[in-house]
């Protein structure tokens, strides 16, 4: 996965990349506040809902997010919500130090992964400008798209490790207060994320002038439904989001039993700051086959294509949780989470070069809003199963073998030749 020689790219993937570092240090900070305090048990239930908080911004942002990113310019767009993350955080920093955990501190979580969502979805709807249009843009978009949406994967567990590095310098601190300090350090590089913005010309990003309109905050809904039509005409990357759909719930409900494991099972629950190293441990290793399944994924689809490519990520994928469905212990969980994001990452980056290349710029926007929208309620799902499904301690086999299974269903039978092929664009 070789980096990009166009220093376009460059800029693009250090504003991604920064936003994603940042992110990382920011939900370590609200997780270690929400869900590893001394003070707060935690059972797949509540993990389940604090997923969920953090992803209905995503969900309900989505109807409004191609109107602005097809409207208005990237650039700006990526300029002012960066400044507006960092202003959150802030404010957040300062209601955790003082222990808040009312409507006013979840309301402003809300916010800040809602301005998150627009912030991702814009930037990849900007990738393919910035692909020079004389060259192989298909066989460029999936190594380039790899290695964006892999790298910012990599940062946000980077991240994710920096915060609990952060916390662990300040064990004589109180919790609270150490908390607060990592997503303070959090609002200061999103702050500089904005900065990077500006590397870029207003309209260098998109939409192209001539494809701008006057934007109306009440046509949300019809540009999604606009996007939607799009990819009813589209048939195999409508098929592809779903898998990635599919795919997403699973992992969800995965990480969560890797969460609950952690913090009730592999290591006492009186002792929190264990389970949140256990969990670090298990987020990096799945982080490095993300970024393994990221590597391989460009070499894959010219040897296979990207339809079997995504096919066969979708059944290998399948075969990890049944061992964890045998046995719960950390060894084979790292192993689950190794081999599920290296083949989910596979299936990720090689649909979002599919629908990149299949969707018009004038359209993309609306496309990716759909399909963030799609996605992120397939998680909400995954997060809903897991809580149905799980024990406190979050042991047992049900759970990965129904995410077996409904791998399997999915590249089987939704997947299969007849429906997902290279010519089903009409």
């Amino acid at each position: 996965m070789a980096f990009p020689r166009n220093s376009r790219i460059s800029r693009l993937f250090a504003l991604r990349w920064s936003g994603q570092l940042s992110d990382g240090i920011f939900q370590s900070g609200l997780a270690s506040f929400i869900l590893f305090s001394p003070e707060r048990q935690s059972d797949a239930l509540a993990a389940a809902t604090a997923f969920a908080i953090v992803l209905l911004p995503y969900s309900v942002v989505g109807p409004f997010v191609g109107t602005i990113l097809d409207r208005f310019s990237r650039q700006r767009i990526l300029f002012y919500c960066n400044l507006t993350r960092a202003l959150i955080a802030t404010v957040i920093a300062l209601l955790i130090w003082q222990g808040a955990t009312g409507f006013g501190m979840i309301s402003l979580v809300l916010a800040a992964f809602g301005v998150n969502r627009l912030i991702l979805a814009g930037l990849s709807a900007s990738l393919p400008l910035l692909v020079a249009k004389d060259e192989q843009v298909r066989e460029r978009l999936v190594a380039i798209n790899a290695t964006a949406v892999t790298g910012g994967t990599v940062f946000v567990v980077l991240g994710g490790g920096v915060g609990i590095g952060i916390r662990n310098l300040m064990a004589d601190v109180s919790a609270n207060h150490a908390d607060s300090l990592v997503i303070l350090v959090a609002g200061a590089i999103f702050f500089l994320t904005a900065l990077l913005a500006l590397l870029f010309r207003r309209e260098e990003l998109g939409p192209e002038h001539h494809e701008m309109k006057k934007a109306s905050f009440f046509a949300g809904i019809d540009e999604m439904r606009d996007g939607f039509k799009r990819l009813q005409a589209c048939r195999d990357a409508m098929l592809g989001i779903i898998a990635t759909g599919v795919h997403r719930s699973g992992l969800t409900a995965l990480t969560l039993m890797a969460l609950i494991l952690q913090r009730n099972s592999f290591n006492s629950s009186s002792e929190p700051s264990a389970g949140l190293a256990g969990f670090a441990l298990a987020a990096v290793v799945a982080g490095v086959g993300i970024a393994v399944g990221a590597l391989i994924a460009p070499f894959g689809v010219a040897r296979f294509g990207r339809h079997r490519w995504i096919r066969w990520m979708l059944i290998s994928s399948a075969i990890a949780p049944l061992f964890l469905a045998l046995e719960q212990s950390e060894p084979i969980l790292l192993l689950t989470g190794f081999l599920t994001g290296a083949c989910g990452q596979g299936v990720k980056v090689t649909n979002d070069a599919l629908v990149q290349s299949q969707i018009v710029d004038q359209y993309r926007g609306r496309v990716f809003a759909v399909y963030d929208v799609m996605v992120n309620s397939a998680i909400v799902s995954g997060a809903l199963v897991a809580a149905l499904l799980l024990p406190k301690d979050g042991a047992g086999g049900v759970l990965p073998l129904v995410v077996s299974i409904s791998y399997l269903v999915v590249a089987v039978a939704l997947l299969r030749p007849k429906y997902f092929h290279s010519t089903a664009t009409r």
